[in-house]
């Protein structure tokens, strides 16, 4: 807990905490109402909201179908050159990060506030035209605490910003109904994510068969042995916070005897803990994100503040989303038995609420103690942006590719026939 004891603002300067009412919950009147709303912005009128659907439907829908488009035409690689059909895989990928960076800037635009402790010295900066810029591993497991259904967003930027590049070999561990979502659905089956009935007996010949294809080993011409990149997001909690998560939460931790935390679920550890042991040699670090959004209160649940509707059409984002950032080596982290893996965990996670409790005490997660020695700042800040205005044009470029050779070969077709 040593980063719990870096330097806070002291009390004329700290930020005021993100709640609406000290230890009230926020009701879902007082998120929406026009004064209040944590985002502090009002809400557009109903032609500004309308406009902005349609606008952000017709973003989403075209450039997602240009994606699935993409992965048909590349479907055949799979018969010739597995290796090549991988990195095809990634190139669509690669293309889906680029649209959610891009429609996170244009419809949802928030500030980004990053900090870490020593463990990850060095790997967050600031680039000169206010980007942020990570260097983690090209292999890693991620893990983080679930506030709302956009944190899966946020992180996949975070690949996105990550150098060398890795957004496009991220691979999510999700609930198997969302596998039946009409093109993202199948979008994500392509993408190789794996999908949980949270039933062990299913899930786990699933689980080792992706597993074990993450983990595999190649040789390069000169027999170096290499293995593809992989970033692995899981959510040990299994589920956003709630107000029914937190009741089952509280009830099994009162069954079980544990503490219960106050900001967050208890982790299940099952998953992570296969999850670990299946990818034991292939990987070095888990990397772990605390992710706090400003203006939910104490007590209160993020989904009751920052809905999809409202971050994306209503035009009301969270003022900030706040990340703190810490590893660990899977050599070090207690693998014998799922029975001391899951006290690991445990306490990881009573760790992560401690920073949130000091998040909303002062507004802010932990500060990075490094930051003097390598002249970062304590926190950066930073948006979700491309690195620049036409990189979305990418996603059209295979596409375009194609039906430029059609429509010469059609052309030459018919000149020669």
């Amino acid at each position: 807990m040593a980063e719990l004891r870096q330097r806070v603002k002291p009390a004329d300067e700290a930020v005021p905490a993100p709640s609406l009412a000290a230890g009230a919950k926020a009701t879902t009147k007082e998120a929406t109402s026009a004064t209040d709303h944590p985002s502090g912005k009002k809400g557009h009128g109903r032609t500004i909201q309308i406009l902005r659907s349609v606008s952000f439907g017709l973003f989403f829908f075209t450039t997602v179908m240009t994606i699935q488009l993409t992965q048909i035409v590349g479907m055949p690689l799979y018969f010739f050159n597995r290796e090549l059909f991988y990195d095809y895989v990634a190139l669509t990928k690669q293309s889906f990060g680029i649209i959610i960076t891009t429609m996170t800037y244009w419809w949802g635009p928030t500030t980004i506030r990053i900090s870490g402790d020593e463990s990850v010295a060095g790997q967050i900066k600031k680039t000169k035209d206010g980007r942020a810029e990570f260097s983690f591993p090209e292999r890693m497991v991620m893990i983080a605490n679930h506030q709302i259904y956009t944190d899966w967003l946020y992180l996949w930027w975070v690949g996105y910003a990550n150098s060398p590049n890795t957004h496009g070999y991220i691979y999510i561990i999700l609930k198997e109904s969302l596998k039946y979502i009409p093109v993202i659905g199948t979008g994500m089956m392509f993408y190789g994510f794996i999908f949980m009935s949270r039933k062990m007996a299913v899930d786990q010949p699933r689980m080792a068969h992706r597993l074990r294809k993450l983990s595999e080993a190649h040789t390069d011409p000169s027999g170096k042995t290499y293995y593809n990149p992989m970033w692995l997001l899981l959510f040990p909690e299994g589920t956003n916070l709630s107000d029914n998560g937190r009741a089952k939460s509280a009830a099994w931790a009162d069954k079980m005897g544990y503490k219960d935390p106050e900001h967050m679920l208890l982790p299940r550890s099952t998953g992570m803990y296969f999850c670990l042991s299946e990818l034991q040699g292939s990987v070095e670090y888990v990397y772990d994100c605390t992710v706090a959004y400003e203006g939910v209160p104490r007590g209160g649940y993020g989904e009751d503040c920052f809905s999809l509707s409202g971050t994306y059409f209503e035009g009301r984002a969270p003022k900030s989303v706040n990340f703190h950032w810490r590893r660990f080596k899977v050599s070090e982290i207690p693998l014998e038995s799922a029975e001391v893996f899951d006290k690991w965990l445990r306490d990881r996670w009573y760790e992560k609420d401690a920073m949130m409790e000091q998040y909303m005490s002062t507004g802010r997660l932990p500060a990075s103690p490094h930051a003097t020695e390598d002249g970062q700042p304590d926190y950066i800040e930073t948006e979700v942006r491309t690195r620049y205005p036409w990189e979305i044009l990418k996603v059209f470029s295979v596409t375009s590719t194609v039906y430029f050779v059609y429509r010469i070969g059609i052309r030459f077709y018919a000149r020669f026939r």
